[in-house]
């Protein structure tokens, strides 16, 4: 017996688990020595001459193997103590005893012939699987329980592979183990705890009576050659490979991936510098372009502020020139009511005088026939100046009704030509009477009354040249209007520029709709589903009736926004998602800024990098650009 308890008589299965707590106790209480060190370990119940020095994780393999195993050459007794020993390590050794740290693998690779051959990728093999005659065939049991075994074993198989044959079931298995080192690890730690077992391959070959103990060893050059189901199953899924092959090709697929790296971070590097230069080219021109724009805008603006300085001080002179004008024709209105109440005056004179020139005239007809004469001119002055007193009374109220603004200035033209009217019916007197001291009066008032006409005549000048001024613009604007619709179409018959171009505003971006349809629809589905649906959100967009707008007062301006609360709006966005939401309230709100009343698409002059309506000199600057190529490739 391989255990040291000095007891020579065996238990039965049924006392296996009594006889473990027996053994965990013993070794709790020192009765064996398990730790040899810090690092190394024993087994109390193995033979001599078996390998004595274990690592931790070994040790702990072996004693769960043997207590776990099914082979007939280990007893009950010896099944117990190495479960015994197994919760002594887990519980005791583990927790306090061991090292601080778990106790890592075995390097196999220090261990191993680097040229050994070796079935890649590693395979273990296990043979004496229990089966039994059925139904004309022999069965067994799957791979997966003998794969959850091993991995509570710790030896971390990715799978297991029963071999069969043409009469079921042959009693042997594949193990898969990982392509890597650590898959390498665990098949070497799985072939040693099965040769401590005495389960290895030589054991097999040594043996006479396998009974019903599982014999496990890694695939090696004459299992990959061997002429038997197992050989053939290893040339259909493996490789024969040296550990310094593997080694070798890993250092060889390193190199190249560190080679292409390098030289992809070469070709990245000099991407990113042209990039780089590309961009300070770009951001330097952009600069000057912005700085060009500011000294036009800056000239733009004084050019401005001299033109309506200059129209300012204008109309100001042209007003201060009428309140000049307006002063001395108050002035002058205030002389004429003296000189009107003066000519009162001299009326009930001249009436005096008058009848004492008719005595006279009676007695001297000669002497008297020039004062008859003065006394019909002036009378007939005298109903003149009723005339027109009367005729300036209704003309007041006529103008006052017409043009509220010109009714100082007409009263002023209307008393001027009433002082105008006396004047020379005083001159007449006076011509008569041989008083000539009027004229100049009458002469200024003649200055006077044509400086008012030269005025009237400088405002209907500007009157007229305000018209023409207004005429000119509109025919300039209907110009450029159609100046732009030219330059649209030409810019549309030519290419898209990515930076000016032209855009149909109001038009509906249909790739929304198929990544929604995509979605929800296979790729052919797809395509047909999300072209109805484009289509009749065009139509709902060119319906009149429909208007999801709501307007807003923004800085004291009303504006039109989308109305978040429509439903038809809501509904579309809830089943195909934000961004076909985005691509209608888009098209929607473009409508309702360039075409509200027709609601139909329009193409606009568009700047792309801002997102604005193009000027008409970018447009020409594109054209220009766009034909100087051509010339260039012609």
């Amino acid at each position: 017996m391989d255990y040291s308890s000095g007891e020579d008589t065996d238990i039965s299965e049924s006392e296996i688990e009594e006889y473990e707590d027996k053994s965990y106790e013993e070794l709790r209480s020192g009765s064996h020595q398990v730790k040899t060190s810090d690092e190394t370990f024993n087994c109390p119940y193995c033979l001599k001459n078996k390998k004595q020095v274990f690592r931790y994780n070994e040790l702990l393999q072996h004693a769960t193997g043997v207590g776990k195993s099914s082979s007939q050459k280990r007893s009950a007794r010896d099944k117990a103590n190495h479960l015994g020993l197994a919760k002594y390590l887990e519980k005791d050794i583990g927790a306090v005893g061991g090292p601080s740290k778990p106790v890592a693998e075995a390097d196999a690779l220090a261990d191993c012939d680097h040229d050994e051959m070796f079935v890649w990728p590693w395979t273990g093999i296990v043979v004496n699987l229990p089966t039994e005659w059925k139904d004309g065939r022999y069965v067994g049991a799957s791979g997966s329980k003998l794969r959850d075994q091993l991995i509570r074993r710790g030896f971390n198989p990715i799978r297991v592979h029963p071999l069969w044959n043409f009469r079921g079931h042959s009693g042997s298995a594949v193990v898969e183990f990982n392509k890597d080192w650590s898959g390498f690890n665990n098949a070497m730690s799985f072939e040693k705890a099965y040769e401590a077992d005495h389960c290895g391959k030589k054991d097999l070959n040594a043996s006479k009576d396998r009974g019903s103990a599982l014999y496990a060893w890694v695939a090696r050059a004459d299992d990959y050659k061997s002429d038997n189901i197992i050989g053939e199953h290893l040339r259909k899924t493996g490789d024969l490979r040296t550990i310094y092959d593997i080694m070798a090709e890993e250092d060889r697929k390193t190199n190249k991936l560190v080679s292409n790296l390098t030289n992809l971070i070469e070709v990245k590097k000099k991407h990113l510098e042209e990039m780089e230069s590309k961009f300070s080219e770009t951001s330097n021109s952009l600069n000057k372009l912005m700085e060009e724009k500011d000294k036009l805008h800056q000239s733009y603006n004084e050019e401005i502020k001299k033109i309506q300085s200059s129209a300012r001080e204008h109309f100001l002179k042209i007003f201060n020139d009428h309140e000049k004008l307006k002063l001395q024709l108050e002035s002058q209105k205030k002389d004429l009511e003296l000189r009107g109440q003066e000519l009162e005056k001299r009326e009930a004179q001249t009436e005096n005088e008058s009848k004492k020139l008719s005595e006279e005239i009676e007695k001297n007809a000669i002497k008297n026939s020039s004062l008859q004469m003065a006394a019909m001119e002036q009378m007939r002055a005298d109903e003149n100046v009723l005339k027109l007193a009367e005729d300036q009374k209704r003309q007041k109220e006529e103008l006052h009704k017409r043009i509220i603004q010109l009714e100082k200035q007409l009263d002023a033209k209307q008393a001027l030509a009433l002082e105008i009217e006396q004047l020379r019916g005083t001159l007449n007197v006076m011509k008569h009477m041989g008083d000539d001291g009027d004229l100049e009066v009458l002469k200024k008032v003649e200055g006077i009354h044509t400086m008012l006409r030269e005025k009237e005549g400088d405002l209907e000048d500007l009157e007229a040249l305000n018209q023409t001024l207004i005429v000119k613009e509109r025919k300039s604007n209907d110009e450029l209007q159609d100046a732009r619709k030219e330059l649209i179409s030409g810019l549309s018959d030519i290419s898209k520029s990515t930076e000016i171009g032209v855009k149909r505003m109001g038009e509906l971006d249909n790739k929304p709709f198929h990544e929604a349809m995509k979605r929800k629809y296979n790729d052919a589905e797809a395509e047909d589903r999300a072209i109805e649906l484009c289509s009749l959100w065009e139509e709902f967009l060119r319906d009149p009736e429909w208007h999801p707008f709501k307007v807003i007062t923004v800085n004291g301006e009303a504006k039109g926004i989308i109305d978040e609360k429509d439903e038809k709006l809501n509904g579309l966005n809830d089943e195909f998602g934000h961004d076909v939401y985005n691509a209608v309230t888009t098209a929607l709100t473009e409508i309702n800024e360039y075409n509200p009343s027709g609601r139909y698409i329009i193409s606009e002059l568009w700047n792309y990098c801002e997102g604005r309506k193009a000027a008409l000199q970018e447009g020409v600057s594109v054209l220009l650009k766009i034909y100087k190529r051509r010339r260039v490739i012609l």
